[in-house]
């Protein structure tokens, strides 16, 4: 078949990058470009609820379980003979808790946003904070030591601070590292602290007495990211090694003694219990999510069970016949006699579900769809009511593409698809190139490809740009297509793909570059046109759109740009309300442009450069930095936050 005229110019342009060519007439939008009337705004209640469990620890026969992610922060006392959540006990601060350790009837939680140590008297049920670790804000672990003694890592000076109840005094060990960001885990014996440390990895031993600190971790193991976690018993010290998932083990008397388990095509070890008695090692991984059992005896490594694909472990604990894994939402326990699993969703149990800081947000013509944490809400948009799909992992971006709806998720940059109801969610193919993060996602309709911009694994430098083909179920990436930063948004117009960065690496890295740039990427030769800098001083863009021939573009200081492609320079810039996480999302439909600080949503008028308010006083609570917005597929309506509940604003 003989291609028409149109054809063979358009494949022409493509392949020589559109360099010679005028910029395209402008479509006529399907919406008039007429002043609207006032938006009608609907709450359509909470925008994702959730039940996430990032805490576990026994005191007595019951099981406390604290949340992430919700506020307040909840501690559910679950009753492992009836299978019930029998009390939920709330913490006066926090927007959720990574640590729990328990001496006697007491539980000590540490918590983020700020970094508080509560002490719940399990007996009675209150909870009081007794101390916190100030200037830093996160608190991400926390061991008892035998005298009583409690002992916290902090983020993101990377401390060690130790609280003693018997004085309620403090007492601050300083930067395990310096330089490094997180003690990740903590384990604490008699005379000893053991601190894991990120984002390069170190093993530090810290004298209780002197503070004097160590380096223990082997030097052939020094290339990991984290020494993410820690278990203590009998003189054995276990610890997971990120991002390569093995399970190092070493005996504390000697630290020259160790040995290296792989788990094979893992890359975290999650959470490791230690049945001293029988000599066994328990531990869970990701991104598989499955639990194994190493034998000290005989060296042998056995696959138990998967409870689902993608399950994180966050405690696991044995006794009673059984190893007890803490997951997201669930609690199994695995009967070491009969090799049996069994579990209990903790929605089911009675713990309650709440309020999440969302983290994604899109639109079909039925559906609104809001990600969160390991799951995403399904809003119908006739009815009003939602449904939650389980998804192992933080979808970061949602793109809708006919009838499927492709998930970006964070860890490890796994791309998902699924239904627009929900259903059917299938894992499909992962970034790879030490991608981590995904920042942003965009479907080219002309080529077909989903465009995936990403931050690369902590402790590393150098984002991506995957390309991925649905059709062939095919995904390349092409890593440091602006070097030494990572890709914060992408857009496409006409075979190209225009990033826009952030100097940022990944966490727990101090950044290389100055300055945010806009490149140009050819989808056809798969390399890099140009890049330039179009914010002097900016150090990331947060969004960008195409429209009408232009890009459209909004940096962290306060700047909206416009950008025109063919003479790779900025035309126009104009001041925009801003977060105080210095970034405000665009989103174009029907030939209108429309953005978001959080706070407000305004119309952006491409021809006179001005915005003008559509909706003020939202007040939106998202998780991380990015505002989010999205745009029903006619045109007709938005969808954003007013504070957690998701609002429907009718243009």
């Amino acid at each position: 078949m003989r291609k028409t005229r149109f054809a063979a110019v358009l494949a022409t342009a493509l392949a020589v990058g559109l360099t010679c060519l005028p910029a395209p007439a402008t479509a006529a939008p399907a919406i008039e470009d007429s002043a609207p009337a006032a938006p009608v705004v609907e709450d359509l209640g909470p925008a994702s609820e959730v039940t996430s469990i990032s805490a576990a620890e026994f005191v007595g026969d019951r099981l406390y379980l604290g949340t992430g992610g919700i506020k307040p922060t909840r501690l559910g006392a679950y009753d492992p003979a009836q299978r019930k959540v029998t009390s939920v006990t709330e913490l006066p601060t926090g927007d959720g808790t990574w640590a729990a350790a328990a001496v006697g009837t007491d539980l000590y939680v540490g918590t983020y946003t700020p970094g508080d140590i509560h002490k719940v008297d399990t007996r009675t049920g209150t909870a009081t904070k007794v101390a916190d670790v100030k200037p830093d804000n996160f608190i991400w672990c926390l061991d008892a030591a035998p005298d009583g003694k409690i002992y916290a890592g902090t983020y993101p000076r990377g401390r060690v601070v130790e609280y003693d109840p018997a004085t309620g005094q403090t007492r601050d060990f300083g930067q395990a590292v310096a330089g490094e960001q997180y003690v990740r885990s903590i384990a604490v014996d008699d005379t000893t602290i053991y601190a894991g440390v990120g984002a390069k990895a170190h093993l530090i031993a810290i004298d209780r007495v002197t503070g004097a600190k160590r380096e223990i971790l082997p030097a052939e193991l020094a290339d990991r990211t984290f020494v993410g976690t820690l278990a203590l018993e009998g003189g054995l010290l276990a610890a997971g090694l990120s991002a390569t998932g093995d399970l190092m083990l070493m005996e504390t008397a000697d630290p020259s003694r160790h040995v290296l388990v792989d788990a094979p095509g893992d890359s975290y070890v999650t959470a490791i219990g230690i049945a001293a008695p029988n000599n066994d090692v328990y531990f869970g991984t990701r991104p598989s999510g499955t639990l194994y059992r190493y034998d000290r005896d005989t060296a042998k490594l056995d696959k138990l069970a998967v409870p689902y694909d993608g399950a994180s472990f966050t405690r696991i604990f044995i006794g009673g016949g059984k190893v007890t894994g803490v997951l997201t939402s669930s609690i199994v326990e695995y009967d070491l006699a009969t090799g049996e699993l069994t579990g209990v969703d903790l929605t089911q149990a009675g713990m309650p579900p709440a309020p999440e800081l969302a983290m994604a947000v899109t639109a079909t013509r039925d559906q609104v769809l809001v990600s969160g944490k390991a799951g995403v809400q399904v809003h119908d948009v006739a009815t009003g009511a939602s449904t939650r799909t389980f998804v192992p992992g933080e979808a970061k971006a949602m793109t809708v593409v006919g009838k499927q709806v492709y998930l970006s998720i964070y860890t490890l940059a796994y791309v998902f698809g699924m239904r627009q109801d929900g259903s059917d969610l299938k894992r499909l193919t992962r970034v790879g190139e030490e991608q981590n993060r995904p920042l942003d996602a965009h479907y080219d309709r002309l080529l077909g490809r989903l465009l995936i911009g990403t931050q690369p694994e902590y402790g590393l430098h150098g984002g991506a740009l995957a390309l991925y083909d649905p059709r062939r179920d095919k995904m390349e990436a092409f890593r440091n297509v602006v070097q030494n930063q990572s890709i914060r948004s992408v857009t496409s117009m006409l075979g190209t793909a225009y990033v826009a960065s952030e100097i940022a690496g990944g966490l727990g890295t101090t950044p290389v570059e100055k300055e945010a740039k806009l490149a140009a990427f050819d989808l056809l030769t798969k390399r890099v046109r140009w890049s330039v800098v179009p914010v002097p001083g900016a150090t990331s863009i947060s969004d960008l759109v195409a429209h009408r021939g232009k890009l459209y573009g909004i940096a962290d200081t306060g700047v909206l740009f416009e950008f025109d492609p063919w003479r790779k320079q900025v035309t126009r810039t104009l001041q925009v309300p801003l977060s105080a996480a210095r970034s405000g999302t665009l989103v174009e439909t029907h030939g209108r442009v429309y953005g978001t600080d959080g706070k407000t949503i305004y119309r952006l008028d491409p021809s006179a450069m001005t915005i003008s308010p559509v909706v003020e006083g939202l007040n939106a609570e998202a998780y991380g930095t990015q505002p989010l917005l999205a745009a029903a597929p006619d045109g007709r309506a938005l969808y954003a936050l007013r504070a957690r509940n998701l609002v429907r604003v009718t243009l």
